[in-house]
């Protein structure tokens, strides 16, 4: 197993949907989970350790867990089946039981961030489904992509994203 680190969030370029992007140790493979919206702003919360007013439900999620005398040893991404990635909670209770829950590993993802838990995957998903990486360019776009969250609203996001799939649509239609 391999112990990856979530490198950021980036936008599809074709299809403007959100990916998180998990890094191997080395920083030369990464590997790409197309993830929704709501999805990508709760791990970007993770990322950023911030404490909302109000709890989200990752943090309700960790908050439970602490009250229910369990802890998240880790988040394990174990296989992908039909381009979807597995993934599963890896929880030890207070008495020493462990046990493993199935989850989504963008929910996950936004755990292990709250957790500080560490965020595995099996060698050979690495090997199928990561790309190599350019760390000068992965530098330069993740500063563009903070310039671009830091300037945009989340109704002018939702705006685009109708824009895009409107013109999708437009593009696939047969012409008349």
């Amino acid at each position: 197993m391999v112990e990856m680190g979530v490198a950021g969030i980036a936008l599809d370029a074709a299809s403007r949907s959100p990916i998180v992007l998990l890094r191997d140790p080395s920083g030369r493979r990464q590997v790409p989970i197309w993830i929704d919206q709501a999805q990508a702003q709760n791990i970007l919360v993770g990322l950023g350790g911030q404490k909302p007013p109000r709890p989200l439900s990752h943090d309700l999620m960790a908050e439970l867990m602490v009250l229910g005398g369990l802890a998240l040893e880790r988040v394990i991404i174990h296989t992908i089946e039909d381009n979807t990635f597995r993934a599963v909670l890896k929880l030890m209770g207070a008495d020493g039981e462990t046990s493993e829950l199935d989850a989504r590993p963008s929910d996950a993802i936004a755990l292990a961030l709250r957790t500080g838990s560490g965020i595995w995957m099996l060698e050979e998903v690495v090997a199928d489904a990561s790309i190599p990486v350019d760390a000068d360019a992965d530098a330069e776009d993740q500063e563009d992509f903070r310039r671009f969250l830091e300037g945009v609203s989340p109704a002018e996001l939702v705006r685009n994203l109708k824009r895009a799939q409107q013109d999708q649509a437009t593009d696939d239609a047969p012409p008349a």
